[in-house]
């Protein structure tokens, strides 16, 4: 059987091509608050380039995402990531939907500023759809209204700070409800799962020095062996994988909003040498420091 091509989904391209207006910043942040309206290509399997955060208003929609298939209907909302491969989709004659892009870059600078972004991160992966209450619901609107108004104004002085702080409250409001999810689910939480989210919060605060696995093990009193089995199978990520992940989000924040040298990144991040700094950061996001910074 002839295997389907993966096709590079560009948003900006899709939506330019769509009957419907949209508000955006850039191509750091776009809104579209009419998802039937938006002409997705013909193309069976493709590839996201931005952060999709999809708010159902109405119908059913059945998609799948790296293989594994998510159904959403009215209520709900679903977070896909940047890299991710979509394909399958089938929406139903009535799905709408508000649909917030947001660029990786653009997403980094936000997710930086937020306190305790390892709840986050495994809550979407554990739970791919959230259905949300009447109050919830109410309470993202408020967000798409005040984001679209703050978005449409491109006069404001601060218009991107403004919008980066409007995000971030968002997640501190959808943080308090995965809490309260968590609370619930406390008394049946395993140990795999406590041990992950210990794994992450040692991570949040010494990846900037610490890289060996055997060190974390060490930290939470395990063997590095049932450390990495246990961070794979929970989180579908090594734990190598978890720490770059941390160290290459804050190299592109610090290379996109500080005015810091190469060399003195390097520094910060705790890299033998600016050289093999440069290597790893390309290695993990497909090009060099300076160019990253140029674009």
């Amino acid at each position: 059987m002839e295997q389907s091509k993966i096709h590079d989904l560009r948003i900006t391209e899709a939506i330019n091509q769509s009957s419907q207006s949209f508000d955006f910043m850039g191509s750091d942040l776009i809104i579209f608050d009419q998802f039937r309206n938006l002409s997705l290509p013909d193309q069976e399997v493709w590839k996201l380039d931005s952060i999709f955060i999809i708010f159902c208003t109405s119908g059913k929609a059945r998609f799948s995402v790296n293989t594994e298939e998510r159904t959403i209907q009215s209520g709900q909302v679903t977070i896909i990531n940047a890299k991710e491969v979509v394909d399958s989709y089938l929406l139903s004659p009535d799905f709408d939907a508000i649909l917030l892009c947001m660029s990786q870059e653009f997403s980094s600078e936000v997710m930086m500023s937020y306190q305790d972004l390892s709840s986050i991160l495994l809550f979407v992966r554990r739970h791919p759809v959230v259905m949300l209450t009447e109050e919830e619901c109410y309470m993202f609107m408020s967000y798409y209204r005040m984001l679209k108004s703050k978005v449409a104004n491109h006069s404001h002085r601060f218009q991107k700070s403004l919008v980066r702080t409007l995000l971030l409250a968002m997640l501190y409001d959808m943080g308090n409800i995965i809490y309260n999810h968590q609370q619930m689910n406390e008394k049946s939480k395993k140990r795999a799962d406590t041990i992950l989210v210990a794994f992450i919060k040692l991570v949040e605060t010494h990846f900037r020095v610490q890289r060996r696995v055997s060190w974390y093990a060490e930290q939470l009193c395990i063997t590095p062996k049932y450390l990495s089995s246990t961070v794979k199978h929970v989180s579908g990520r090594t734990p190598n994988e978890w720490i770059d992940y941390y160290v290459v989000l804050e190299a592109r924040v610090q290379l996109r909003n500080t005015a810091k040298s190469i060399k003195e990144i390097s520094r910060d991040l705790c890299f033998p040498n600016q050289s093999f700094f440069g290597k790893f950061f390309k290695e993990h996001s497909g090009m060099s420091p300076s160019a990253y910074r140029k674009k």
